[in-house]
């Protein structure tokens, strides 16, 4: 499909080469021969997509298999949309050039809730119908997984069936489940039928929700033959999980321009707002042998100049030593730089990050959340006080002068005090530099930045209210006042967003269902999702009116509180989160005690 007039767009576009193709180790296949195409679809752009090591697990793993062509498709930036809309132009894939309507199978990763308006518009560039009640037959399957999936309701209409927990096992089931049905000429929903009985699979058209007449949930009928609730799937072994060492290395810059490497998957600390830490439960990690060995591969193949140890919390690998020391055996006399991102306060080794900043030093990162340790204990944060400044002062004395703090407006039971605190902890940290710092002349910086807190379901916040937007800045500007050092850089996150973010996070299916009456095809009749709705080049959320209205009526029923005992939209979901340890753990926040994560 790459004729003259595609080239003649690409000239026209900021970065072309995010819609080119044809980087090394990409996976070329013989169309003809391929008997099920697969198109696999990243909401966002090309450098943030191919960022996504989850992506290119499941790249890898879907092009290993014998008649199966995975190829990749991403968001077009904006002037290319309106390219494509302008010349009638389809989305089509990177390795083939193909339309994505072409293809058998089409799958989306979320990983964050603002990508699903994307997801929408990113079909109907595709010229692919939205509704998945439009379409019909075997081709054109459409589904999601990733982290998000554990809401889906918001894109229940438009996705056929949902991917829950990890991918690698799954997704081969389900490519052999649909090159079956393709075989045996099955209707469609004989397909959703048989891969409704994989675990891990939810498709929504199975499922009858009824609801009281405040709005909330009364019952999830699911019909006759599929299960009534869906198991997260989940990698027993990680050290023979498939991992790519030999990857695709892009011919333009990305975000994480780097080799990542996952260490182990799953959070021993339980803080009661991470949605990632009890949904990727239980931990699982990889040996420090195999490790090594998938690092060395990994740079050796792509001549990377700097690898990560990806995981939710690093310093908390057991082996975390051991594996360093032998990266660095083969990392630093070839000036390969190894970061350590998610580090903790509670322990933080100087003489392994004096060894690792070798080669570069870089700033240092802490996420303490809450300024006052009545907040980090209700959050079950597990950090002192006296382990943050103990470790910026270690920190300060080896040399280090810059450091990155975030935390969260708007945490259950905060006060007023607790944002006051977060100014307190910042000047305590300038006080410990002053005191041990051993580079004065070149100055602290001190990077704050504040989140706007989200409930998010499966954790023990998941009944939580989320403050207004207005009195989430009526707090930013609180902070802000008592902000007083020049060396102190504030940023905040958008309100508007994060509330759009609670509204996904927590909203059923009538979120993406039209208003009575609308038109089959009228955009404007969509209840919040709008398939123009997503991210604009300016870095602002670009949003119509009718969002912004039906998002504002939303917003008065999934972002206020509600009792733990009432039933949930996810309830049927079974994730390895116990739904008594869950209320437990909201009851003892409020008493602002801590617990060990493990159990629940």
């Amino acid at each position: 499909m790459f004729d003259q007039k595609i080239e003649e767009m690409i000239e026209q576009v900021q970065k072309p080469a995010r819609y080119t193709g044809g980087e090394m180790n990409t996976a070329i296949k013989s169309w003809p021969e391929a008997e099920v195409h697969f198109a696999f679809c990243f909401p966002d752009t090309y450098e943030i997509g191919m960022s996504n090591i989850g992506m290119r697990i499941l790249y890898g793993v879907m092009n290993e298999m014998p008649g199966v062509w995975c190829e990749r498709v991403f968001a077009p930036w904006g002037d290319m949309e309106d390219e494509m809309r302008a010349h009638g132009i389809p989305l089509w894939t990177l390795e083939s050039h193909d339309a994505v309507s072409d293809f058998d199978m089409i799958a989306f990763t979320l990983g964050y809730e603002m990508c699903y308006s994307n997801v929408l518009n990113m079909l109907e560039l595709a010229q692919i119908p939205l509704l998945s009640k439009d379409r019909d037959g075997l081709e054109n399957i459409v589904f999601a997984g990733g982290v998000c999936a554990v809401n889906p309701e918001p894109l229940a209409d438009f996705i056929d069936f949902f991917s829950v927990g990890e991918g690698e096992d799954s997704t081969t089931e389900i490519i052999e489940c649909y090159r079956s049905a393709k075989k045996q000429g099955l209707t469609k929903q004989e397909f959703l039928h048989k891969v409704a009985k994989i675990e891990g699979i939810y498709v929504p058209s199975f499922y009858t929700h009824t609801y009281h007449a405040d709005g909330t949930i009364a019952a999830i009928a699911p019909e006759p033959g599929v299960p009534e609730r869906v198991k997260k799937r989940i990698v027993q072994d990680m050290n023979t999980a498939y991992f790519p060492t030999k990857t695709i290395v892009p011919s333009t810059q990305i975000v994480h321009d780097r080799s990542n490497l996952e260490i182990f998957r799953g959070c021993i600390r339980g803080c009661r707002f991470c949605q990632a830490g009890f949904c990727y439960r239980p931990i699982r990690a990889k040996s420090a042998d195999v490790l090594c060995k998938q690092a060395i591969e990994s740079l050796e193949d792509s001549g990377n100049s700097e690898i990560t140890l990806a995981s939710l919390s690093t310093s908390d690998y057991r082996e975390l030593e051991t594996l360093a020391d032998g990266l660095l055996d083969y990392c630093e006399p070839r000036k390969i730089n190894l970061s350590l991102p998610s580090l903790r306060a509670d322990n933080f080794s100087r003489e392994l990050m004096m060894r690792i900043q070798k080669v570069r030093k870089s700033g240092l990162t802490f996420a303490p959340e809450a300024g006052t340790q009545r907040l980090r204990d209700a959050i079950n944060k597990n950090v002192t006080e006296e382990e943050i400044l103990s470790t910026c002062a270690t920190a300060f004395s080896g040399g280090w002068n810059s450091v990155k703090l975030y935390f969260m407006l708007g945490l259950p039971t905060e006060t007023d005090e607790d944002v006051v605190g977060i100014a307190e902890l910042v000047y305590k940290i300038l006080q410990v530099w002053r005191e041990n710092g051993s580079g004065k002349k070149r100055g602290l910086s001190i990077n704050l930045a504040t989140a706007y807190f989200v409930p998010k379901p499966f954790t023990p916040f998941q009944w939580a209210a989320q403050i207004t937007p207005e009195e989430y800045l009526r707090r930013v500007h609180l902070l802000q006042a008592n902000l007083h050092a020049k060396c102190v850089d504030y940023r905040y996150h958008e309100s508007d967003l994060s509330r759009l973010v609670a509204v996904m996070a927590r909203g059923d299916r009538r979120v993406g269902q039209r208003r009575p009456g609308s038109g089959a095809d009228s955009t404007a009749g969509m209840s919040i999702l709008t398939t123009r709705s997503g991210w604009k080049p300016s870095g602002v959320l670009g949003l119509t009116p009718i969002f912004i209205r039906r998002a504002a009526l939303a917003q008065m029923n999934f972002c206020r509180g509600r009792p733990s005992t009432l039933a949930l939209r996810q309830s049927f979901f079974c994730m390895n989160v116990k739904k008594h340890c869950a209320r437990k753990q909201r009851r003892t926040a409020v008493r602002t005690a801590t617990v060990v994560a493990h159990g629940c």
